[in-house]
């Protein structure tokens, strides 16, 4: 099965964050109309999750999935089952979707805590938008948060860290 690829609008941007955290690639197109989304989807053969009940006719091409509005949690389980993930958990920036880059500690300087400079063996680097990310206790809420959504833990083989 290839990896699913997803739009949304900002009214999901929680829930795409966290598909994110996962490894999903999702693109959110923030104050974008159905149709908006809808075109973006066929343009890059993403599917949309969106909150509308709305598919007009031209677009029945694009795979839309209606996303209730319930708790997040669920809805990422429903998600997670049935999709698989463009990489690890951990492995995309939460903030752009890019792909992150590992990158030793020294490269980071000047740019996250000396406490992480001097604890961590190793971050990771959003080359979209510079953002660092390194093992910490947010990281370790979050796993927690997805462990429990999923109702399993992450294995260390998906767990990218």
């Amino acid at each position: 099965m290839a990896p699913a690829r997803f739009v949304t609008d900002s009214s999901l941007a929680f829930l795409a964050r966290r598909l994110r955290f996962l490894g999903y690639d999702v693109v959110v197109l923030p104050g974008a109309r159905i149709e908006e989304l809808l075109e973006a989807a066929r343009g890059d053969s993403r599917t949309v999750l969106t909150t509308s009940e709305r598919h007009p006719r031209r677009f029945a091409d694009v795979t839309v999935r209606h996303v209730p509005r319930e708790d997040p949690a669920v809805t990422l389980r429903v998600l997670a089952e049935a999709n698989e993930p463009a990489g690890p958990p951990f492995s995309r920036c939460a903030e752009c979707n890019m792909a992150l880059q590992k990158r030793h500690p020294l490269e980071a300087s000047g740019e996250v805590p000396g406490r992480v400079l001097r604890s961590a063996r190793a971050l990771t680097f959003c080359p979209g938008c510079g953002k660092w990310y390194w093992e910490g206790s947010h990281i370790a809420h979050l796993r927690a948060w997805l462990e429990r959504a999923l109702g399993h833990p992450l294995t260390a083989q998906e767990d990218g860290g």
